[in-house]
């Protein structure tokens, strides 16, 4: 066994990797992390592809119609709104541009808790602000602008202030995992960011419909593991499912019996491993159209017929 003492060669090798790490990422995804300025109000937004495509939080663009795009060269680009989510907190912006630096989103289903989280944004103004934490929790629901929950959120301790609202949220390996979105006024080293995969499922329907299509089951759920014996009992290869939390009343999870506290495995056949694959089994060739949901209630396997609505 390694025995490594404080202050030792080792520590500060230790030191000097992680610092590096931190450098290289802020070298790769910091050019790619614009100010979003709306009016007198100001944001961050990252932006993904060499023409101008950004994305940062529909809170951070309001209503409007257009914005001003500012890279961290100095270069100001006019931009217009091409939809927002605010259930995702979540808003889509293309600038007038082209050459642009941009950013890679990476796969947030496989992140792990502890792992680096780097927040790159414009903080109080302040452009172009690093600050390092690790991923504290997945699978947080967080409520949204519109009043409604987002799921699978991503909690780390990066320090966030106003202004790093919808900027990037990067792996170690220089990827966006998330959007930033929130803090808690008084907590320390409790903020959230809207995860990579979320990201992508809105920026999809943005640009192919204008807005966000989903189905709707009027229903919030936290990610959960399973016990080995519930998973084989089920028919299901993963061990994590969605636990209900919240029901909205006469909402379609309500008139089809689901109640909180249970737990929701698969639908029609198709296995809920938390709140993100279920927003995902939720698109619109859903509306309408009854599926099976299969749930755990007090140690008891149920099957309840269920069918979503068009989310308004």
């Amino acid at each position: 066994m390694l025995n490594v003492m404080p202050g030792s060669a080792t520590d500060a090798h230790l030191l000097d990797a992680y610092s590096g790490t931190v450098a290289r990422v802020a070298e790769t995804v910091g050019p790619a992390v614009a100010l979003v300025e709306r009016g007198t109000g100001h944001g961050s937004g990252v932006v993904l592809s060499p023409d101008g495509l950004v994305v940062t939080n529909s809170h951070v663009v309001g209503d409007a119609k257009t914005v001003r795009i500012v890279l961290p060269d100095g270069h100001r680009l006019d931009a217009r709104v091409l939809g927002t989510d605010p259930d995702t907190d979540l808003a889509v912006v293309k600038a007038d541009g082209s050459g642009l630096a941009v950013a890679t989103l990476g796969d947030s289903q496989a992140l792990r808790r502890g792992q680096i989280a780097i927040a790159i944004g414009n903080p109080l103004g302040f452009e172009s602000t690093v600050t390092a934490g690790v991923v504290s929790a997945l699978g947080r629901s967080l409520r949204s602008p519109s009043g409604r929950p987002i799921e699978d959120v991503i909690q780390t301790d990066a320090a966030l202030n106003p202004g790093n609202s919808g900027g990037a949220l990067a792996s170690s390996y220089g990827e966006v995992i998330g959007v930033n979105t929130a803090m808690i006024a008084g907590a320390q080293g409790i903020c959230f960011a809207v995860a990579s995969n979320t990201v992508l499922f809105v920026l999809t329907e943005v640009l192919q419909h204008g807005r966000v299509r989903r189905a709707y089951l009027g229903l919030a759920a936290d990610s959960v593991n399973l016990p080995q014996r519930v998973a084989s009992a089920a028919g299901l290869d993963s061990r994590s499912a969605a636990v209900i939390h919240a029901i909205v009343k006469d909402g379609p999870a309500d008139r089809a019996g689901l109640r909180e506290g249970d737990v929701l495995l698969s639908l029609d056949g198709l296995p809920v491993t938390g709140p993100g694959p279920l927003l995902k089994l939720l698109g619109v060739d859903q509306i309408g159209h009854t599926r099976l949901a299969k749930i755990l209630r007090g140690g008891r396997l149920l099957d309840l017929p269920v069918t979503p609505t068009l989310r308004s």
